[in-house]
Protein backbone atom coordinates (compact mmCIF):
# COMPACT_ATOMS: atom_id res chain seq x y z
CA UNK A 1 0.00 0.00 0.00
CA UNK A 2 1.30 3.47 -0.88
CA UNK A 3 2.68 5.25 2.17
CA UNK A 4 1.03 8.62 2.43
CA UNK A 5 2.98 11.95 2.32
CA UNK A 6 6.33 10.42 1.60
CA UNK A 7 8.41 12.18 -1.01
CA UNK A 8 11.69 11.33 -2.68
CA UNK A 9 13.51 14.37 -4.10
CA UNK A 10 16.07 13.73 -6.85
CA UNK A 11 17.99 16.92 -7.73
CA UNK A 12 19.49 16.67 -11.17
CA UNK A 13 20.29 20.38 -11.07
CA UNK A 14 22.45 19.99 -7.95
CA UNK A 15 25.27 17.58 -7.08
CA UNK A 16 23.49 15.90 -4.17
CA UNK A 17 22.06 12.50 -3.34
CA UNK A 18 18.31 11.76 -3.36
CA UNK A 19 16.52 12.95 -0.25
CA UNK A 20 13.46 11.29 1.35
CA UNK A 21 11.00 13.60 3.09
CA UNK A 22 8.11 12.47 5.28
CA UNK A 23 5.76 15.36 5.89
CA UNK A 24 2.08 16.15 6.06
CA UNK A 25 2.59 18.41 3.05
CA UNK A 26 5.44 19.39 0.69
CA UNK A 27 6.02 23.16 0.49
CA UNK A 28 7.71 24.39 -2.70
CA UNK A 29 9.35 27.82 -2.86
CA UNK A 30 12.45 29.98 -2.47
CA UNK A 31 12.52 30.18 1.34
CA UNK A 32 15.06 28.07 3.16
CA UNK A 33 12.22 26.61 5.26
CA UNK A 34 10.55 25.03 2.23
CA UNK A 35 10.92 21.23 1.89
CA UNK A 36 11.62 21.64 -1.84
CA UNK A 37 13.93 24.67 -2.12
CA UNK A 38 14.12 26.23 -5.60
CA UNK A 39 16.44 29.20 -5.33
CA UNK A 40 15.72 31.46 -8.29
CA UNK A 41 14.29 35.03 -8.56
CA UNK A 42 11.44 33.72 -10.74
CA UNK A 43 10.26 31.45 -7.91
CA UNK A 44 8.06 32.87 -5.15
CA UNK A 45 9.00 32.56 -1.53
CA UNK A 46 6.24 29.97 -0.99
CA UNK A 47 4.77 29.25 -4.41
CA UNK A 48 3.02 25.85 -4.26
CA UNK A 49 2.39 22.80 -2.15
CA UNK A 50 1.74 19.06 -2.63
CA UNK A 51 -0.44 17.08 -0.25
CA UNK A 52 -1.98 13.61 -0.28
CA UNK A 53 -5.75 13.62 0.13
CA UNK A 54 -7.71 10.33 0.11
CA UNK A 55 -4.87 8.42 -1.52
CA UNK A 56 -4.24 10.98 -4.28
CA UNK A 57 -1.56 13.64 -4.41
CA UNK A 58 -2.84 17.11 -5.21
CA UNK A 59 -0.96 20.25 -6.30
CA UNK A 60 -2.07 23.46 -4.57
CA UNK A 61 -1.22 26.84 -6.09
CA UNK A 62 -0.39 29.29 -3.23
CA UNK A 63 0.53 32.31 -5.34
CA UNK A 64 -2.12 33.25 -7.93
CA UNK A 65 0.11 36.03 -9.29
CA UNK A 66 2.86 33.50 -10.06
CA UNK A 67 1.06 30.20 -10.78
CA UNK A 68 2.68 26.80 -11.20
CA UNK A 69 2.16 25.12 -14.55
CA UNK A 70 1.00 21.50 -14.70
CA UNK A 71 1.85 20.10 -18.12
CA UNK A 72 2.19 23.72 -19.37
CA UNK A 73 -1.19 24.73 -17.99
CA UNK A 74 -1.41 27.20 -15.15
CA UNK A 75 -2.98 25.81 -12.00
CA UNK A 76 -5.43 28.25 -10.49
CA UNK A 77 -6.56 26.34 -7.42
CA UNK A 78 -5.62 22.67 -7.04
CA UNK A 79 -5.12 19.78 -9.42
CA UNK A 80 -4.66 16.04 -8.94
CA UNK A 81 -1.28 14.63 -9.91
CA UNK A 82 -0.70 11.54 -11.99
CA UNK A 83 2.45 9.59 -12.86
CA UNK A 84 4.30 11.26 -15.74
CA UNK A 85 3.08 14.76 -14.95
CA UNK A 86 5.52 17.67 -15.31
CA UNK A 87 5.42 20.76 -13.13
CA UNK A 88 7.01 24.06 -14.19
CA UNK A 89 8.10 26.31 -11.34
CA UNK A 90 10.04 29.19 -12.83
CA UNK A 91 12.89 27.62 -14.83
CA UNK A 92 12.63 24.33 -12.89
CA UNK A 93 10.97 21.19 -14.26
CA UNK A 94 9.58 18.70 -11.76
CA UNK A 95 8.90 15.27 -13.28
CA UNK A 96 6.57 13.16 -11.09
CA UNK A 97 6.48 9.39 -10.69
CA UNK A 98 4.56 7.19 -8.23
CA UNK A 99 6.07 4.21 -6.52
CA UNK A 100 4.55 1.85 -3.99
CA UNK A 101 6.03 3.89 -1.15
CA UNK A 102 6.37 7.52 -2.21
CA UNK A 103 5.95 10.28 -4.73
CA UNK A 104 9.21 10.66 -6.64
CA UNK A 105 10.01 14.20 -7.81
CA UNK A 106 12.89 14.61 -10.25
CA UNK A 107 14.06 18.27 -10.38
CA UNK A 108 15.91 19.69 -13.37
CA UNK A 109 16.77 23.20 -14.50
CA UNK A 110 15.92 23.61 -18.17
CA UNK A 111 15.32 26.45 -20.57
CA UNK A 112 14.72 24.23 -23.63
CA UNK A 113 15.00 20.59 -24.61
CA UNK A 114 16.85 19.03 -27.50
CA UNK A 115 14.54 17.43 -30.01
CA UNK A 116 15.40 14.57 -32.24
CA UNK A 117 18.05 15.08 -34.89
CA UNK A 118 16.58 16.14 -38.18
CA UNK A 119 18.53 15.43 -41.37
CA UNK A 120 19.58 18.53 -43.27
CA UNK A 121 22.03 17.61 -46.04
CA UNK A 122 22.59 13.85 -45.70
CA UNK A 123 21.24 10.86 -43.70
CA UNK A 124 24.35 10.97 -41.47
CA UNK A 125 24.39 14.70 -40.73
CA UNK A 126 21.79 16.50 -38.63
CA UNK A 127 21.34 19.45 -36.37
CA UNK A 128 19.71 19.78 -32.96
CA UNK A 129 16.67 21.99 -32.88
CA UNK A 130 15.43 23.68 -29.69
CA UNK A 131 11.68 23.38 -29.51
CA UNK A 132 9.48 25.60 -27.35
CA UNK A 133 8.21 24.21 -24.09
CA UNK A 134 4.63 24.09 -25.42
CA UNK A 135 5.68 21.44 -27.98
CA UNK A 136 7.21 19.07 -25.41
CA UNK A 137 5.55 16.17 -23.63
CA UNK A 138 2.84 15.44 -26.24
CA UNK A 139 3.80 11.77 -26.22
CA UNK A 140 3.38 11.57 -22.48
CA UNK A 141 -0.14 12.95 -22.53
CA UNK A 142 -1.43 10.04 -24.57
CA UNK A 143 -0.15 7.45 -22.06
CA UNK A 144 -1.50 9.08 -18.92
CA UNK A 145 -4.28 7.56 -16.93
CA UNK A 146 -7.37 9.60 -16.18
CA UNK A 147 -6.72 11.95 -13.29
CA UNK A 148 -8.98 12.70 -10.37
CA UNK A 149 -11.12 15.80 -10.36
CA UNK A 150 -9.95 18.87 -8.43
CA UNK A 151 -10.91 19.05 -4.81
CA UNK A 152 -13.87 21.21 -3.89
CA UNK A 153 -13.35 24.22 -1.66
CA UNK A 154 -12.23 23.04 1.75
CA UNK A 155 -11.67 25.45 4.60
CA UNK A 156 -9.56 22.92 6.45
CA UNK A 157 -7.07 22.75 3.57
CA UNK A 158 -6.90 26.55 3.42
CA UNK A 159 -6.11 26.68 7.13
CA UNK A 160 -3.50 23.94 6.67
CA UNK A 161 -1.57 25.82 3.98
CA UNK A 162 -1.88 29.16 5.81
CA UNK A 163 -0.28 27.56 8.83
CA UNK A 164 2.53 26.08 6.72
CA UNK A 165 3.21 29.46 5.13
CA UNK A 166 3.36 31.15 8.53
CA UNK A 167 5.74 28.50 9.78
CA UNK A 168 7.96 29.09 6.75
CA UNK A 169 8.19 32.77 7.66
CA UNK A 170 6.15 34.23 4.85
CA UNK A 171 3.63 36.07 7.00
CA UNK A 172 5.72 38.07 9.47
CA UNK A 173 4.17 40.41 11.96
CA UNK A 174 4.83 44.03 10.85
CA UNK A 175 7.69 45.66 12.77
CA UNK A 176 9.70 48.91 12.60
CA UNK A 177 12.42 46.98 10.74
CA UNK A 178 10.07 46.83 7.72
CA UNK A 179 8.87 50.45 7.60
CA UNK A 180 8.32 50.58 3.85
CA UNK A 181 7.98 47.14 2.29
CA UNK A 182 8.89 43.50 2.65
CA UNK A 183 12.22 42.20 1.52
CA UNK A 184 12.76 42.30 -2.20
CA UNK A 185 12.84 39.19 -4.35
CA UNK A 186 15.99 37.48 -5.49
CA UNK A 187 19.02 36.27 -3.59
CA UNK A 188 19.28 39.38 -1.41
CA UNK A 189 17.53 37.98 1.64
CA UNK A 190 18.64 40.65 4.13
CA UNK A 191 17.28 43.82 2.60
CA UNK A 192 16.83 45.76 5.84
CA UNK A 193 15.71 49.35 5.58
CA UNK A 194 17.51 51.63 8.10
CA UNK A 195 15.38 53.43 10.66
CA UNK A 196 16.12 55.82 13.52
CA UNK A 197 14.06 54.12 16.23
CA UNK A 198 17.09 52.16 17.47
CA UNK A 199 19.64 54.94 16.96
CA UNK A 200 21.09 57.08 19.71
CA UNK A 201 19.99 60.69 19.43
CA UNK A 202 23.11 61.91 21.21
CA UNK A 203 25.32 62.21 18.11
CA UNK A 204 22.70 64.33 16.35
CA UNK A 205 22.39 66.64 19.35
CA UNK A 206 26.16 67.05 19.48
CA UNK A 207 26.13 68.13 15.84
CA UNK A 208 23.30 70.62 16.37
CA UNK A 209 24.81 72.20 19.48
CA UNK A 210 28.23 72.26 17.83
CA UNK A 211 26.80 74.18 14.88
CA UNK A 212 25.10 76.61 17.26
CA UNK A 213 28.38 77.16 19.12
CA UNK A 214 30.33 77.81 15.92
CA UNK A 215 27.66 80.29 14.80
CA UNK A 216 27.82 82.22 18.08
CA UNK A 217 31.62 82.35 17.95
CA UNK A 218 31.50 83.57 14.35
CA UNK A 219 29.07 86.35 15.27
CA UNK A 220 31.25 87.44 18.19
CA UNK A 221 34.36 87.38 15.97
CA UNK A 222 32.61 89.50 13.35
CA UNK A 223 31.84 92.25 15.90
CA UNK A 224 35.25 92.00 17.55
CA UNK A 225 37.28 91.72 14.34
CA UNK A 226 39.19 94.96 14.80
CA UNK A 227 40.29 94.27 18.36
CA UNK A 228 40.94 90.59 17.68
CA UNK A 229 43.07 90.85 14.55
CA UNK A 230 44.56 94.35 14.70
CA UNK A 231 46.54 96.04 17.49
CA UNK A 232 44.81 99.36 16.86
CA UNK A 233 42.74 101.41 14.47
CA UNK A 234 44.09 102.60 11.12
CA UNK A 235 45.78 105.96 10.79
CA UNK A 236 43.86 109.13 10.04
CA UNK A 237 45.19 109.34 6.47
CA UNK A 238 43.76 105.92 5.65
CA UNK A 239 40.47 106.61 7.41
CA UNK A 240 39.60 109.63 5.27
CA UNK A 241 36.63 109.34 2.97
CA UNK A 242 38.04 111.82 0.43
CA UNK A 243 41.43 112.90 -0.86
CA UNK A 244 42.44 116.29 0.65
CA UNK A 245 46.15 116.31 -0.22
CA UNK A 246 47.28 118.20 -3.32
CA UNK A 247 48.68 116.80 -5.46
CA UNK A 248 47.12 113.47 -4.40
CA UNK A 249 49.40 110.50 -3.88
CA UNK A 250 46.66 107.85 -4.02
CA UNK A 251 44.09 106.86 -6.60
CA UNK A 252 41.27 106.65 -4.03
CA UNK A 253 40.74 107.22 -0.29
CA UNK A 254 41.02 104.35 2.18
CA UNK A 255 37.70 105.21 3.90
CA UNK A 256 38.64 103.05 6.91
CA UNK A 257 37.72 99.87 4.98
CA UNK A 258 39.57 96.62 5.56
CA UNK A 259 39.19 95.61 1.92
CA UNK A 260 41.19 98.66 0.83
CA UNK A 261 44.33 96.74 1.77
CA UNK A 262 43.22 93.17 2.52
CA UNK A 263 41.52 90.90 0.00
CA UNK A 264 41.43 87.28 -1.11
CA UNK A 265 42.40 88.07 -4.70
CA UNK A 266 45.80 89.68 -4.18
CA UNK A 267 48.55 90.47 -1.69
CA UNK A 268 48.63 93.62 0.38
CA UNK A 269 51.78 94.70 -1.44
CA UNK A 270 49.93 94.68 -4.76
CA UNK A 271 46.98 96.55 -3.22
CA UNK A 272 49.32 99.27 -1.90
CA UNK A 273 51.07 99.67 -5.25
CA UNK A 274 47.77 99.78 -7.14
CA UNK A 275 46.26 102.44 -4.88
CA UNK A 276 49.36 104.63 -4.55
CA UNK A 277 49.67 105.31 -8.25
CA UNK A 278 48.87 108.93 -8.97
CA UNK A 279 50.23 111.78 -11.05
CA UNK A 280 52.40 113.08 -8.23
CA UNK A 281 53.44 109.72 -6.79
CA UNK A 282 54.12 106.21 -8.08
CA UNK A 283 55.00 103.50 -5.57
CA UNK A 284 58.40 102.35 -6.81
CA UNK A 285 61.26 100.91 -4.80
CA UNK A 286 64.95 100.72 -5.50
CA UNK A 287 66.43 97.65 -7.23
CA UNK A 288 68.50 96.62 -4.13
CA UNK A 289 65.36 96.59 -1.98
CA UNK A 290 63.44 94.75 -4.66
CA UNK A 291 66.18 92.10 -4.90
CA UNK A 292 66.16 91.75 -1.10
CA UNK A 293 62.40 91.18 -0.93
CA UNK A 294 61.69 94.45 0.87
CA UNK A 295 58.18 95.76 0.19
CA UNK A 296 55.78 98.43 1.34
CA UNK A 297 54.88 96.87 4.69
CA UNK A 298 58.54 96.45 5.64
CA UNK A 299 58.80 100.24 6.14
CA UNK A 300 55.21 101.49 6.40
CA UNK A 301 53.29 100.15 9.38
CA UNK A 302 49.60 100.44 10.17
CA UNK A 303 46.99 99.75 12.87
CA UNK A 304 48.89 101.87 15.39
CA UNK A 305 46.13 104.32 16.16
CA UNK A 306 44.45 107.30 14.55
CA UNK A 307 47.34 109.72 15.20
CA UNK A 308 49.95 107.35 13.82
CA UNK A 309 51.63 108.53 10.61
CA UNK A 310 52.94 105.63 8.52
CA UNK A 311 54.95 107.84 6.16
CA UNK A 312 56.70 109.71 8.96
CA UNK A 313 57.40 106.51 10.89
CA UNK A 314 58.98 104.96 7.81
CA UNK A 315 61.74 107.58 7.86
CA UNK A 316 63.15 106.02 11.02
CA UNK A 317 62.96 102.42 9.88
CA UNK A 318 66.09 102.49 7.73
CA UNK A 319 68.45 102.34 10.70
CA UNK A 320 66.46 99.39 12.10
CA UNK A 321 67.80 97.17 9.33
CA UNK A 322 70.92 99.03 8.25
CA UNK A 323 73.14 98.52 11.29
CA UNK A 324 75.87 96.12 12.29
CA UNK A 325 73.75 94.62 15.08
CA UNK A 326 71.21 93.26 12.60
CA UNK A 327 72.06 89.58 12.08
CA UNK A 328 69.27 88.93 9.60
CA UNK A 329 70.07 88.17 5.98
CA UNK A 330 68.14 89.35 2.93
CA UNK A 331 68.38 86.88 0.09
CA UNK A 332 71.69 85.73 1.55
CA UNK A 333 73.18 89.21 2.10
CA UNK A 334 73.68 91.19 5.28
CA UNK A 335 73.46 94.96 5.75
CA UNK A 336 75.85 97.15 7.72
CA UNK A 337 75.82 100.53 9.39
CA UNK A 338 76.11 103.05 6.53
CA UNK A 339 78.87 105.66 6.17
CA UNK A 340 80.93 104.11 8.93
CA UNK A 341 78.41 105.28 11.50
CA UNK A 342 78.36 108.89 10.34
CA UNK A 343 75.57 110.88 8.76
CA UNK A 344 75.46 113.26 5.84
CA UNK A 345 78.58 113.51 3.73
CA UNK A 346 79.11 110.00 2.21
CA UNK A 347 82.91 109.99 1.93
CA UNK A 348 85.07 107.72 4.08
CA UNK A 349 88.82 107.69 3.79
CA UNK A 350 88.57 109.74 0.63
CA UNK A 351 86.23 107.30 -1.15
CA UNK A 352 82.57 107.74 -2.00
CA UNK A 353 80.31 105.27 -0.20
CA UNK A 354 77.17 106.68 -1.73
CA UNK A 355 75.85 104.36 -4.44
CA UNK A 356 74.31 107.18 -6.45
CA UNK A 357 71.08 107.12 -8.45
CA UNK A 358 70.28 104.53 -11.06
CA UNK A 359 69.68 105.59 -14.63
CA UNK A 360 65.87 105.80 -14.35
CA UNK A 361 65.96 107.90 -11.15
CA UNK A 362 68.67 110.13 -12.56
CA UNK A 363 66.56 110.94 -15.62
CA UNK A 364 63.75 112.09 -13.34
CA UNK A 365 66.00 114.80 -11.89
CA UNK A 366 66.20 116.58 -15.28
CA UNK A 367 69.90 117.41 -14.88
CA UNK A 368 71.88 117.91 -18.06
CA UNK A 369 74.93 115.99 -16.90
CA UNK A 370 75.74 112.60 -18.42
CA UNK A 371 78.28 110.00 -17.59
CA UNK A 372 81.29 109.79 -19.86
CA UNK A 373 82.31 106.33 -21.08
CA UNK A 374 85.71 106.52 -19.41
CA UNK A 375 84.43 107.76 -16.04
CA UNK A 376 84.87 105.33 -13.13
CA UNK A 377 82.06 104.75 -10.64
CA UNK A 378 83.68 106.87 -7.92
CA UNK A 379 83.94 109.96 -10.12
CA UNK A 380 80.39 109.54 -11.49
CA UNK A 381 78.96 109.36 -7.99
CA UNK A 382 80.82 112.56 -7.09
CA UNK A 383 79.38 114.32 -10.14
CA UNK A 384 75.87 113.17 -9.27
CA UNK A 385 76.13 114.24 -5.64
CA UNK A 386 77.39 117.73 -6.44
CA UNK A 387 75.01 118.20 -9.37
CA UNK A 388 72.06 117.47 -7.10
CA UNK A 389 73.08 120.35 -4.80
CA UNK A 390 75.13 122.97 -6.63
CA UNK A 391 73.06 125.37 -8.71
CA UNK A 392 69.85 123.52 -7.76
CA UNK A 393 69.39 124.26 -4.05
CA UNK A 394 68.88 127.72 -2.58
CA UNK A 395 71.10 128.84 0.23
CA UNK A 396 69.57 129.00 3.67
CA UNK A 397 70.54 130.84 6.79
CA UNK A 398 73.95 129.67 7.95
CA UNK A 399 75.24 128.71 4.51
CA UNK A 400 77.01 130.82 1.96
CA UNK A 401 75.37 131.25 -1.43
CA UNK A 402 76.29 132.82 -4.76
CA UNK A 403 74.82 135.97 -6.30
CA UNK A 404 71.70 134.09 -7.42
CA UNK A 405 71.12 132.72 -3.90
CA UNK A 406 72.10 129.19 -4.87
CA UNK A 407 74.52 126.84 -3.19
CA UNK A 408 78.07 126.70 -4.42
CA UNK A 409 81.19 124.76 -3.55
CA UNK A 410 82.16 127.22 -0.83
CA UNK A 411 78.78 126.72 0.84
CA UNK A 412 79.97 123.43 2.32
CA UNK A 413 83.76 123.37 1.81
CA UNK A 414 85.85 125.98 3.60
CA UNK A 415 88.84 125.21 1.41
CA UNK A 416 89.15 123.58 -2.00
CA UNK A 417 92.92 123.16 -2.11
CA UNK A 418 93.19 120.89 -0.29
CA UNK A 419 89.51 119.90 -0.34
CA UNK A 420 87.90 120.26 3.04
CA UNK A 421 85.96 117.04 3.75
CA UNK A 422 85.38 117.68 7.45
CA UNK A 423 83.09 120.70 7.31
CA UNK A 424 80.50 119.13 4.94
CA UNK A 425 79.71 116.57 7.62
CA UNK A 426 78.34 119.36 9.77
CA UNK A 427 76.76 121.54 7.09
CA UNK A 428 74.40 118.80 5.81
CA UNK A 429 72.28 119.15 8.93
CA UNK A 430 71.63 122.83 8.19
CA UNK A 431 69.14 121.79 5.50
CA UNK A 432 68.34 118.31 6.75
CA UNK A 433 67.77 119.49 10.27
CA UNK A 434 64.36 118.15 11.26
CA UNK A 435 62.40 121.11 10.02
CA UNK A 436 58.95 120.62 8.59
CA UNK A 437 58.67 121.07 4.84
CA UNK A 438 56.62 124.25 4.31
CA UNK A 439 54.59 125.35 1.33
CA UNK A 440 56.06 127.79 -1.14
CA UNK A 441 54.89 129.95 -3.97
CA UNK A 442 57.01 129.82 -7.09
CA UNK A 443 56.39 131.53 -10.41
CA UNK A 444 53.23 130.05 -11.85
CA UNK A 445 53.08 127.22 -9.30
CA UNK A 446 51.66 126.84 -5.81
CA UNK A 447 53.26 124.03 -3.82
CA UNK A 448 51.54 123.37 -0.48
CA UNK A 449 53.49 121.98 2.42
CA UNK A 450 53.57 118.22 3.01
CA UNK A 451 54.45 118.46 6.73
CA UNK A 452 57.25 115.98 6.14
CA UNK A 453 60.06 116.00 8.70
CA UNK A 454 63.34 116.23 6.88
CA UNK A 455 65.47 114.98 9.76
CA UNK A 456 64.52 113.98 13.29
CA UNK A 457 66.40 112.53 16.21
CA UNK A 458 66.90 109.34 14.16
CA UNK A 459 68.89 109.24 10.92
CA UNK A 460 66.64 110.44 8.10
CA UNK A 461 68.16 108.40 5.33
CA UNK A 462 65.32 109.24 2.99
CA UNK A 463 66.30 112.89 2.90
CA UNK A 464 69.32 111.83 0.81
CA UNK A 465 68.51 108.36 -0.48
CA UNK A 466 65.48 108.34 -2.73
CA UNK A 467 63.34 105.24 -2.35
CA UNK A 468 60.33 106.35 -4.38
CA UNK A 469 62.13 107.97 -7.28
CA UNK A 470 58.92 109.05 -9.01
CA UNK A 471 57.68 110.97 -5.99
CA UNK A 472 57.56 114.59 -7.22
CA UNK A 473 57.26 115.85 -3.64
CA UNK A 474 60.58 114.41 -2.56
CA UNK A 475 62.67 117.45 -3.36
CA UNK A 476 61.82 120.18 -0.88
CA UNK A 477 60.26 123.03 -2.90
CA UNK A 478 61.38 125.55 -0.29
CA UNK A 479 64.98 124.67 -1.05
CA UNK A 480 64.76 124.36 -4.80
CA UNK A 481 66.11 127.06 -7.02
CA UNK A 482 63.61 128.92 -9.20
CA UNK A 483 65.49 127.71 -12.29
CA UNK A 484 64.85 124.04 -11.42
CA UNK A 485 61.90 122.44 -13.22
Amino acid sequence: MLQQNKYVIIREDLPQDPVTIISDGLLIGRLLECELLLNHPAVSRTQAGIKEVNGTYFLFNLRPSNPVKLNRKAVEGNEALSPGDTLEVGPFHLDLEHTEEALVIRVSLQIGRVAELVSVSSPNVGTAKLLPLESLGEGKKAARTPRAAPLPADKALDIFWDKRIREAGKLVRPSPLFPKSQRRTGKAQFNWTPTTDLMSRRSLSFFIWGAVGVGLISIAAAFGYTSAYAPGSVSHVHAKSKLDLFPPIAARPGADACTSCHSFTGSMESKCAACHTAEAFIATITPPHMASGVGCVACHDEHRGTDFRPAAAALGTCATCHNDANANTYNGRRVRTPHGGTLGYPVIDGKWKWNGLNDSDWKLRHISITRLPEEPDDKWRSKQFHALHIHRVRGVTGLKSNAEGELSCSSCHKTLKPIDRVTPRTTCGVCHNGSVQPGTVQPGTVQPGTNRVLMSDKPNCYSCHVEHGKDKRHWNPSLMSATVE
